[in-house]
């Protein structure tokens, strides 16, 4: 773990949470990129070597300290609730000079409280235009779409073989990778699998992601319908994978689908791409700003079987078109939605927080 001073560094992104998460996984990948020209760490669990860290009680015992470079304040980024408070404890119970920042993913109407604590907020970051409609409160919004790295995912040399390496039967692979719930539509993949499977022997679909504790009936439904209907062999429910391991479940599949009922963003139709997979995605969250319709995949309305399977049904009859989208969506990927993009608008954003009266 690379642990640094506080004292050297200039903004702060916690993930204090005890759970690995989509805000986890955005620190995870944006904070050493943002490391590469501004002075900023992370603090709590989960975080690899590669991201800067500081230890907890740094903040107590060196935050009220002068920031690095002449800067008359710390930038404190929040993803959650409980890190919002914390900023405020920080800055008007420990009188701690620090700007603070929350990023805002929902596309639901906020609590009262969260209102309460984005009002108090220096600046929301949004990462798409969606949820930034639901941002409801007068506090200076930007947008800043996540990135993903076209170094950790990217097309395989040969995908034949690489879905060959995984074991699993067909020529091809269809994929539906994240957290397994409702708000994800895993039940809508799945009846979707049902129906188009066995009018595609070349197709076999696989499916992970975690499988939490509270999802334990919807997901015992789930196994249950994938055994009254004999497709155990078609329909490979794997559960959560090592996240090092996901890189390689996209250069396997040729097709991924998104069928969230509903997304702040929705980053794993981003990873598709950039893994030369074609996506079908549903219109919430950022897929309609990535996938480009009729090029490097669908979009189809939200919460609506008939709809999901007329969209996927065309790639799986034609795989030859589902590589041709594949490759345009790797292009889109490495021409507009970097990491590198990413994490210049968001220092871009502290900059201008930083620039501004105290």
């Amino acid at each position: 773990m690379t642990k640094v001073d506080l004292r050297q560094v200039a903004a702060v992104a916690p993930n204090l949470h005890y759970r690995y998460s989509g805000g986890t996984a955005s620190i995870v990948a944006v904070v050493p990129e943002q490391a590469k020209s501004i002075a900023i760490a992370s603090v709590g669990p989960y975080l690899p070597p590669n991201v800067p860290r500081i230890g907890v009680l740094q903040l107590f015992t060196r935050g009220w300290s002068k920031p690095p470079g002449g800067l008359s304040h710390r930038i404190w980024h929040a993803r959650r609730n409980d890190e919002m408070f914390i900023g405020l404890f920080l800055r008007h119970v420990l009188r701690q000079k620090w700007k603070l920042v929350f990023t805002s993913a929902a596309q639901r109407k906020r609590t009262g409280l969260t209102r309460w604590l984005m009002r108090r907020m220096d600046a929301i970051v949004t990462p798409s235009e969606f949820s930034a409609a639901f941002v409801d409160v007068e506090t200076p919004v930007y947008i800043v779409h996540h990135g993903v790295n076209p170094q950790k995912f990217q097309p395989a040399e040969d995908r034949a073989a690489e879905w060959a390496e995984s074991g699993l039967p067909g020529k091809y692979g269809i994929g539906v990778f994240g957290r397994v719930r409702h708000q994800k539509g895993s039940d809508l993949f799945i009846e979707a699998m049902i129906r188009l499977l066995p009018k595609y022997p070349d197709w076999t679909a696989v499916i992970t992601g975690l499988m939490a504790w509270e999802e334990a009936g919807f997901i015992a439904a789930l196994k249950r319908r994938i055994a009254e209907t004999d497709m155990e062999n078609r329909i490979a429910l794997l559960g959560e994978r090592p996240q090092a391991e996901m890189p390689l479940w996209y250069r396997r599949v040729t097709l991924y689908v998104a069928p969230m009922r509903n997304e702040g963003f929705g980053l794993t139709p981003l990873e598709a791409m950039a893994s030369g997979a074609a996506v079908v995605a549903t219109r919430t969250g950022a897929a309609p700003y990535l996938v480009a319709e009729g090029e490097t995949g669908l979009i189809v309305p939200p919460d609506d079987l008939e709809a999901l399977i007329a969209g996927i049904e065309p790639l799986l009859a034609d795989p030859a078109r589902a590589e041709a989208m594949g490759r345009a969506g790797r292009a889109k990927a490495l021409a507009q939605h970097t990491l590198t993009r990413e994490a210049e608008t968001m220092n871009d954003v502290y900059r201008r927080l930083w620039a501004a009266p105290a």
